[in-house]
């Protein structure tokens, strides 16, 4: 569960979770199996500072997602300054075995006119900018060497950090990272156990694109934990 014992106030789900980014909304999905769940939540709950939880629940899975503004802590010295950073964390809880889950974040298929987008991954990150003249977007999270990573810290299963070694061999791997157009990304986990549980960290940052310090890249690189720990301290 995320953030237990942070005080929240229940509300009605009147629309489906997003992040409003300069490119248009970025929504999120989730999958079990070849089941997607509703866009609306089952249930939604505001917490202090704007924040919002969103939870889907199945007899199978308890799936929840965070959506909170996020303060990058950039270094003024180093980086320019943000024009706005939002954040996620998605939560799996499996309560049986699940052989295939999939999460998905996604800006409109159709981008404003003159926008831009393209993959911009590395050193563990899985990430996309949209950019026209006027500003840069970023959005990224873990990529598959930072979910084997997240093991050592539970925040995925321990065993996936055995599985280090197909991130580096895709022949037989059956998860992973797909960027499909550019316009999002979708994760597709390794097989859940009943008791197992995933957190998916994914935070969108945008700046004018005249600022070449590449301040939004770096702004999109932060674990769940040090996310929730953010959250926590600051409601």
């Amino acid at each position: 569960m995320l953030l237990p014992t942070v005080p929240r106030t229940r509300l009605r789900p009147v629309d489906r979770p997003a992040i409003d980014t300069p490119f248009g909304p970025l929504t999120f999905t989730t999958a079990i199996g070849d089941i997607a769940l509703p866009s609306l939540p089952d249930e939604l709950f505001e917490l202090p500072g704007g924040r919002t939880v969103a939870r889907w629940s199945r007899p199978a899975a308890r799936v929840e997602l965070l959506l909170t503004p996020y303060d990058a802590e950039l270094d003024p010295e180093v980086w320019g300054p943000l024009t706005g950073c939002r954040a996620a964390v998605w939560r799996i809880d499996a309560h049986a075995p699940l052989g295939r889950v999939q999460f998905s974040a996604g800006l409109p298929v159709q981008l404003p006119g003159g926008a831009d987008a393209g993959w911009d991954g590395g050193q563990a990150l899985a990430a996309i900018t949209v950019d026209d003249e006027r500003t840069r977007l970023t959005v990224g999270g873990n990529d598959e060497e930072a979910i084997c990573w997240a093991a050592h810290a539970g925040e995925v299963p321990r065993r996936w950090a055995a599985l280090i070694d197909e991130v580096y061999d895709r022949s037989f791997s059956t998860w992973g990272v797909d960027f499909g157009h550019h316009h999002g990304m979708s994760w597709t986990l390794p097989p859940l156990e009943a008791g197992d549980h995933c957190e998916l960290p994914l935070v969108a940052a945008w700046a004018p694109v005249s600022d070449e310090t590449a301040n939004t890249w770096y702004a999109v690189m932060p674990s769940p934990t040090v996310l929730l720990r953010q959250v926590a301290e600051r409601v």
